[in-house]
């Protein structure tokens, strides 16, 4: 081999290093996200998938010493295999979790990452020795295999946060990156096609596996939809995935359902109950209605609860995704629930954070709503915190009120009253309020203000369809297995601890809370 021949084939090597690395990080990233959709809880979800994945590399990288002989074939049929194990992974996760038992999806998902790791592992070591086989030093092959490695992690990363992700969704994206790492093969068969035995047929397994991807990133999410659509009880309408969240409508004999993430936000049926509880007491209780604050809540049916008052002034509702909110503003089927409210000139809409939003905000709000999903994530659970708490209470005016939605008293009782403990130790007062809402079952509000609130005393107005200002004190009344003396196994009575951002024990106890249901 001459030394130019020798200088291109290493730097072949190098190239093909940083592609496939790139190729692994997504993947990882890839089924974090994929868990985390499907299986819930992002924070256990990433660190399974890296655990797991890291435990796959150091198996691969412990039978790589095995492979001695025909590097290059053996890098190639790797990456054929990374290509069909993980752009299939996303559309099959799909397909065994709405046709097989429970937690098929979680075994899937997880040995198909184990499996990718495994096959991950053994690239760099094959790559380096055929990088001193071709005559650079080890060290030096070492050096520069590795750095291709670390960069490509990096760019692998950016390129699925911000590309990948919210342009193509998962199932699609795990086709192209299999795409790439099938090319990446193809390209190193024509490479050191002089080195193959049976280069003919590395090739043409090549090019069949490359339009079977293709294949799949054409026509793979819409087989992956199909699926999806037996995991909600309605057919499917509508379905996007955002860079924050996936979205799904659902209608069915003239009942809307709003999903994020999996998790249903309301049905049509009986969203009227939800959201008069959330809105009229807290607007019942407060003095005036000049400034009013909405957390949460983009799909513009508490904001339409709000427009029913006539002295209302300004209502200022943040959404941390867009697409959330323009969908409320455009889509018929949310325009015709929500009444258009988010198109109403009273109505400023900020796509933003909601924490970040309370840190820089100015002045006071006579009423503040946080209509927030439930804290089943890390970023969530940021949302229900003491710290988030507080600075909540710092906007609220002296004479206002705050609603907070608190998922379920009967199916989480220690969520429940975490939640109205974590608000209490702002410095606020709580009323506790609870009401059976069908889609959901029973569901829990904490109502927050300076001074008290009486609920006798609050006048709901007449233009509601459950809510009345005589069944309002009703709902402060909660039975034994839902009030606030919860007891463990032995009968203990548990010491609820405030959620705090240092110490989140919210997530762990949602997690548990609603395991069985």
């Amino acid at each position: 081999m001459t030394e130019e021949e020798s200088l291109r084939q290493s730097r072949a090597i190098y190239y093909a290093s940083g592609i496939v690395s790139i190729c692994g990080i997504i993947f990882e990233v890839l089924f974090g996200a994929l868990g985390s959709y499907i299986l819930g809880d992002g924070v256990k979800q990433y660190t399974l998938t890296i655990s797991l994945f890291l435990t796959g590399m150091g198996i691969g990288a412990y039978l790589s010493e095995k492979m001695t002989k025909n590097l290059i074939g053996s890098f190639i049929w790797i990456e054929y295999g990374i290509g069909i194990v993980g752009g299939f992974s996303a559309m099959l996760l799909f397909g065994v979790t709405a046709y097989l038992p429970p937690g098929s999806g979680s075994l899937f998902l997880y040995s198909v990452i184990l499996l990718v790791g495994t096959l991950t592992g053994v690239e760099l070591p094959i790559l380096i020795r055929k990088a001193n086989e071709i005559g650079v030093s080890l060290q030096k092959s070492a050096a520069k295999v590795l750095f291709s490695d670390y960069a490509g992690g990096l760019v692998g990363g950016l390129l699925f946060l911000f590309l990948l992700r919210p342009y193509f969704g998962l199932v699609k994206t795990a086709f192209l990156v299999a795409l790439i790492n099938v090319a990446v093969a193809l390209w190193i068969v024509f490479r050191f096609r002089h080195e193959l035995k049976q280069f003919r047929l590395h090739a043409s397994f090549g090019v069949f596996f490359l339009v079977l991807l293709m294949a799949g990133a054409l026509f793979g999410e819409e087989a992956a939809f199909q699926f999806e659509e037996r995991l909600y009880k309605d057919p499917v309408v509508f379905s996007e995935q955002t860079s924050y969240q996936k979205i799904i409508l659902t209608k069915a004999q003239g009942d809307t359902r709003l999903y994020l993430d999996g998790q249903l936000q309301f049905s049509s049926s009986d969203e009227h109950r939800y959201h008069e509880i959330l809105v009229h007491p807290a607007m019942a209780a407060a003095k005036r209605h000049e400034r009013v604050l909405v957390l949460g809540g983009g799909d513009g049916l508490a904001v339409r609860e709000m427009l029913k008052y006539e002295d209302l002034g300004s209502v200022t509702l943040v959404d941390l995704d867009p697409k959330m909110t323009k969908l409320a503003q455009e889509n018929h089927m949310l325009t015709e629930l929500n009444e258009g409210s988010l198109n109403n000139p009273n109505v400023e809409i900020i796509n933003d954070d909601a924490f970040r939003f309370l840190e820089t905000a100015d002045g006071f709000y006579d009423v503040i709503l946080i209509d927030l999903p439930d804290p089943n994530n890390e970023s969530l659970n940021k949302l229900y915190t003491q710290e988030f708490y507080s600075l909540a209470r710092n906007h609220l005016a002296p004479d206002g009120a705050m609603m907070v939605q608190a998922t379920s008293p009967v199916f989480a009782p220690q969520v429940y009253w975490t939640i109205d403990k974590t608000v209490q130790t702002t410095g606020l007062e709580t009323e506790n309020l609870h009401a059976d809402i069908p889609s959901f079952g029973g569901w829990g509000y904490v109502l927050a203000s300076r001074s008290g609130i009486n609920t006798e005393s609050l006048q709901i107005i007449d233009d509601t369809e459950y809510l009345t200002s005589e069944l309002l004190p009703a709902l402060t009344a909660f039975g034994k297995d839902e009030d606030a003396s919860i007891e463990d196994s032995k009968g203990k009575e548990v010491v609820l601890e405030s959620n705090t951002l240092i110490r989140p024990n919210l997530i762990d106890i949602y997690e548990k809370s609603w395991t069985n249901y």
